[in-house]
This record gives C-alpha cells, structure tokens and sequence, in this order.
C-alpha cells in the first residue's frame, strides 16, 4: 500500500502561494463546505506551512501492554510514510498521552515526509522545533501513550474536527486552520485556487495602489 501511495502521488512544487483561507474558498466554489477542522490546530512554530497527502493512523484508549515490542503498530506506521507526505494522527481528541515525539518526526523526516497534524497531544515539543520537523497538534503533554493508547487502524478513513480524512488527501495546515481536499476534488479545486491566488495577487496590488474594495469586487470578484 505505501508504495502504491508513493507512485500516484502529484508533486506540490509551484503552489507556494495557496493558503488555508484560499484552499477554503476553492472548495466551497465546487460545493464541498466542510473541508475545514472545526477547531484550529496550533503550529509548534508560528508562520509553518505544510502542504502534502495524509497518511493516517488511529489510536484508542488501551492498558494492554506488549512487553516484547510495545510501539511495534507505531513504528510500522511511521517505517510506511512516504516523501512529501503528512503524518494524520486521529486521537479523538485524548489528552490521555502525547502520540508524537522528537525521535517520531526524526524518522518522518528521514523518510521525507512534510509535517504531522494531530487532534492529540505532542511532547519534546523543543527538539522538534529543532529538527525543523512543521508539528500542529491540539495541545502538549510528556507523557508516554504505552499502556494508556494503542494503534487501532493504519492507512483508513479517520475523523478529526469533524472532518473525515482518507489516506492520499490533500492536506494543508498554517497558521489559519487545516483544510483538507478530497482526493476525487483536488484536480478542480487547485485549478480554482491557484486561478485565485493570482487574482488575490493583482486585487491586491490595485488596493494598494488605492483602488477601492467596490472598484476591485466589480472587476475581479474577490475579497
């Protein structure tokens, strides 16, 4: 399955201009309004961005306990991320433990992956600022998740903010929110946001140049 992910996956070079807000309005022009994390997930570093397809996991409450190898469904989880993927860690929202770390991301960004984007808790918070690894989580916590978690799917269908993620969705998070694009949309909902981005680029110049925001909706049909 990773591998199949990897060879379909659409390099996201070029779309340095989108944002959530412009990824919102895309999706709501083809009809597809709740595409937006009900809650905001807030970045580690202020002014991080990410932009890549989801690889999703799921975790549930569990005080059972593999002595041998306790953090073997996470560490197949994370040996599967591709390049230019996103970790999507689904908690139903548990401030039980944290479910990331500094050695986590270490190994996602070894492999190439992104960023990570979880509705759970993250700890050695510091040493992933450090390793530039982009975080956005719910909230931080140090504690361990063994034998108070466990993995419980890999690769399906999560929920997180009310929002349903599949692996291979397009995700982007910044500073606004975390906006995700179905996989059978995102061919017309880039085309309309970066159509967008360029208009927001020249709407924005003939403000500046003191246009007014009536002059600028009637020509363009932006705000």
């Amino acid at each position: 399955m990773s591998s199949a992910r990897r060879a379909r996956f659409v390099p996201l070079a070029g779309d340095e201009r989108l944002t959530t807000a412009i990824l919102s309005d895309s999706l709501d022009a083809v009809g597809l309004r709740d595409q937006v994390l009900q809650f905001r997930l807030a970045p580690l570093v202020a002014g991080s961005r990410i932009f890549g397809r989801a690889w999703t996991v799921a975790f549930e409450p569990s005080s059972e306990d593999n002595p041998v190898d306790p953090y073997g469904p996470a560490i197949d989880y994370i040996s599967a991320i591709g390049a230019g993927e996103i970790a999507v860690i689904a908690t139903d929202e548990s401030n039980e433990s944290a479910f990331w770390g500094e050695l986590f991301s270490a190994a996602a960004l070894g492999a190439g992956a992104v960023g990570v984007v979880t509705d759970g808790n993250l700890r050695d918070t510091d040493k992933i600022v450090g390793l530039g690894f982009p975080a956005f989580a719910l909230s931080r916590r140090p504690i361990d998740y063994r034998m108070r978690m466990r993995v419980v799917g890999v690769g399906h269908p999560v929920v997180i903010g009310g929002v349903s993620i599949s692996s291979g969705d397009l995700i982007m998070a910044d500073d606004d929110g975390v906006v995700v694009i179905p996989r059978s949309a995102e061919v017309e909902v880039l085309r309309r946001a970066r159509e967008r981005a360029a208009g927001e680029s020249t709407v924005l110049s003939e403000l500046l140049a003191g246009e007014t925001l009536r002059q600028v909706w009637d020509k363009h049909g932006i705000l």
